[in-house]
């Protein structure tokens, strides 16, 4: 494998550093005190084409692949352990990739180029009260009405519902989720399908919830009361929701992957200068073999979640070139995202220990960075869901009940 990256990547990179550690690094505290994240950061974002990284230039997109992609959200979450920021653009791109790929060219022409654009974003709303890991317990209904589909349900645990639903505060037209319903609820997953649904209808009302961590980014609920969507609003056919939803899962998880190893290395960063300060016995405790055999430990399992979540990356890429099948991508995102959260868990709890009592305060971005790996434990699968994946790849279908 050659880690080299090309000299456009390394210009890319360089840009979303400079604005990651000019504008973002310095807010982080304030992102989580303020529960949000201020609208001019979301708008410098949109100038510099960072919600149109992986979306086809004739859509006013940058064109590029997942594993650039990728290196814009290191510098991301570089600067933002707490990983805001790190939701907003890993959402938009994975399930805006998905609604581009298997969406009609009406929907497009309406709603991709202007989130290439940085006008309009993109969420994924599947979780319901009753259904998480397992999907095929949703009770959203879409039912076809003329040239279009009225959509009834409810929605919960749904990342961005603020800046999807205000026009013109983060993105000039809002935004609009992808969204999982039943049109025929007789086939079981067969008879599930996407649709892109935005949350400015006026039949979408949006209640927030106190997200433990990542309260930069809004986190709550929605009702769709009888929403009508234009029949080009459907993503792919009718009855392969369920089958497109399970790709879009695997990009989102290799991102997650690299989302959670970045910021427990950025963590661990952070620790280690301050085990140069904090002093104990009469020496820095970074003197002490205790500290330094920890962060060894922990630092060369980041490095190795850091290189599994590229390998994700690589194979979504692959995919895409066609030299790659399904279910090896698959395997390879879900083993990716339980080794990264895992090992930045592990990592970011060392790191607090190291830290002290200022470890315990929301004013540490070390704790606040510990708040939004956890999440990943159940955000786009649970860890458990992505054990069975594994297992099943490994072993063979025949073997998992």
């Amino acid at each position: 494998m050659d880690f080299t990256i090309t000299k456009e990547q390394e210009e890319l990179k360089a840009v979303v550093r400079e604005f990651a550690d000019k504008h973002v690094f310095p807010r982080v505290v304030e992102f989580e005190a303020n529960q949000e994240i201020p609208p001019e950061i979301v708008k410098e974002m949109a100038r510099l084409g960072l919600f149109g990284v992986v979306f086809p230039e004739e859509y006013e997109g940058l064109g590029l692949d997942p594993i650039t992609a990728g290196l814009v959200l290191e510098e991301l979450v570089r600067g933002d352990p707490e990983c805001s920021l790190a939701v907003a653009f890993l959402v938009h791109t994975s399930w805006g990739h998905i609604a581009c790929k298997y969406g009609s060219e009406e929907l497009k022409e309406d709603v991709i180029k202007r989130a290439a654009r940085g006008d309009l974003w993109i969420g994924i709303a599947t979780t319901e009260p009753g259904a998480g890991s397992d999907l095929t317990g949703i009770s959203v209904t879409a039912k076809k009405e003329g040239e279009g589909y009225v959509l009834t349900g409810e929605k919960a645990y749904i990342s961005g519902v603020k800046e999807a639903k205000e026009k013109g505060t983060w993105f000039k037209d809002g935004g609009g989720h992808v969204t999982l319903a039943y049109t025929d609820k007789t086939k079981g997953h067969r008879g599930m399908t996407l649709f892109f649904i935005p949350l400015t209808d006026p039949g979408i009302t949006v209640r927030l919830e106190k997200e433990f961590g990542r309260k930069g980014w809004s986190f709550g609920s929605f009702t769709i009361n009888e929403v009508k969507v234009p029949e080009f609003y459907r993503i792919g056919d009718e009855g392969k929701g369920f089958y497109i939803a399970m790709e879009g899962f695997d990009h989102a998880r290799a991102y997650i992957a690299l989302t959670c190893a970045v910021a427990g290395k950025r963590a661990l960063e952070i620790a280690a200068e301050y085990t140069k300060q904090r002093r104990a016995f009469g020496q820095p405790i970074a003197k002490f073999q205790g500290v330094q055999f920890q962060l060894a430990e922990h630092w060369s399992r980041l490095e190795a979640a850091h290189a599994l979540a590229y390998k994700a990356l690589w194979a979504l890429k692959m995919e895409q070139e066609g030299k790659l099948n399904r279910f090896e991508v698959t395997k390879i995102a879900a083993s990716a995202k339980l080794f990264a959260v895992e090992a930045a868990k592990a990592a970011l709890d060392g790191a607090m220990r190291w830290m002290g009592a200022f470890a315990y305060t929301e004013e540490n971005p070390v704790a606040l960075a510990w708040k939004a790996v956890k999440s990943y434990d159940w955000a786009e699968g649970s860890l458990d869901i992505m054990r069975l994946i594994v297992a099943r790849e490994v072993l063979g279908k025949e073997y998992i009940g």
